[in-house]
């Protein structure tokens, strides 16, 4: 029951930022961030594993290694984006939070854009 442990941390951890947020903000927020790397870190060993399948699945249909190794550059960056995103909303930057999330949709749409002329170039193939 890993999920029951994360919870629990958080929880443990929201109380602790809710006091901490009245006499200390600036230790709130470190307290969030490190909260957030630990949550991750938890997690790591579930992420390889996944990342092994996929890459498993991927050689087993031939699918070419530049694109598989794009679209985990897309998750990746949407997931970095979300937890900058997070962090700054902590902090009561939405407005920088805001520019974060656009950034990482830019990033992510110049990352697709082979991924999406490689379909297209497919389909034009497959028409006679």
């Amino acid at each position: 029951m890993e999920i029951m442990q994360i919870v629990g941390f958080g929880i443990v951890v929201t109380i602790l930022l809710v006091v901490l947020r009245q006499e200390r903000p600036e230790m709130a927020i470190q307290l969030s961030v490190v909260a957030g790397i630990l949550i991750f870190l938890a997690l790591v060993g579930r992420i390889l594993s996944v990342l092994n399948v996929l890459e498993n699945l991927s050689l087993r249909v031939n699918l070419d290694s530049l694109y598989f190794e794009t679209i985990l550059k897309i998750i990746g960056i949407a997931y970095v984006a979300e937890f900058g995103a997070q962090v700054c909303r902590d902090a009561n930057e939405g407005a920088v939070a805001g520019k974060i999330e656009f950034a990482g949709k830019i990033l992510i749409i110049i990352l697709a854009v082979p991924i999406i002329g490689a379909i297209l170039e497919t389909v034009i193939n497959l028409l006679p």
